[in-house]
Formats: C-alpha cells, structure tokens, sequence
C-alpha cells in the first residue's frame, strides 16, 4: 500500500451573518453566504458579515477612516482570523448597476474581498494588490462568476 501523507485538516469557519437596521432581508442564502466565506478561508476562522444600509456604513466609514460617505466594503480585523466585514447593500447595488455586473456577482467579489482582507491579504502596494486579485479571480471563477477586473 502507498505511503500517503494524512489529508491536512480544513479551516474551521465561525461566522454570524447579520442584518442592520435598514436591512430587511439577507441579499443571499445564509448556505451560499457560508459556502462563499468557506473557499475563502485559509486558516481557522472567527467572522462576522454584517449587511447594512447606506447610514449606517456612512457613520463607520467615518468613525474609523476618515471619509465622509458610505463605501461598499469595511473589514475590522481584531487579531489573525477574527473580524467583521460590513457590506453596504446600496452601494453594491448602485456599483453593479453602473459596472452592468449582476448585484449577486459583485456582492460575492466584494464579500471574498472582504474576507480575504481578514485573511491578512491586502493592496496598498502593487506586488499585494496582483496577488490578491488573483486570489479574488480564482475564487470567483469556482462560483462561475467572471474576473470583476476584466474590461466589458
């Protein structure tokens, strides 16, 4: 019998999904929100995704950067593997609107955007921000969801 290496373990996933004030419905599935966060995760995980209306995104982005406007994805990493990751509904819609992307497509590139961020991936300088587009693109494409960086 081949001598076969043990199969590494895969990252274990806590995530709490939750609705702001001006959110009525989850814009996904609760199975597709954890499939999608799952093929993110490269080690053990502690997540929060909370969905929020355009005020509320307002006031965090303005708490913690600085910027006066709502934005579409904020991740507040508190140590290696626990963080939230805020996704403003209106303004993914209005940006999948102007990018003529389905909502669902760009909701799932910026939910991976954001749990990649709490995976220790960023883009402040041009070697990170290839790598991690690349990640982003890989991990799309396993969803059937095409490069959001490609032209149309």
């Amino acid at each position: 019998m081949p001598n076969r290496a043990p199969k590494a373990a895969e990252p274990r996933l806590r995530l709490s999904v939750q609705r702001g004030d001006r959110v009525a419905e989850l814009p996904l599935a609760r199975t597709r929100l954890r499939r999608l966060v799952s093929a993110v995760i490269e080690a053990d995980a502690e997540l929060t995704l909370r969905f929020v209306g355009r005020l509320e995104g307002r006031i965090l982005n303005t708490a913690y950067r600085e910027r006066d406007y709502a934005t579409n994805v904020l991740t507040f990493v508190y140590e290696p593997g626990v963080a939230d990751i805020v996704l403003c509904l209106p303004v993914i819609r209005q940006e999948a609107r102007q990018q003529h992307k389905p909502f669902e497509h760009h909701l799932a590139h910026l939910t991976i955007h954001g749990v990649l961020h709490a995976q220790g991936y960023d883009h402040e300088e041009a070697l990170e921000a290839a790598r991690m587009e690349a990640r982003e693109i890989e991990l799309l494409r396993r969803f059937r969801i095409p490069d959001p960086y490609r032209e149309i």
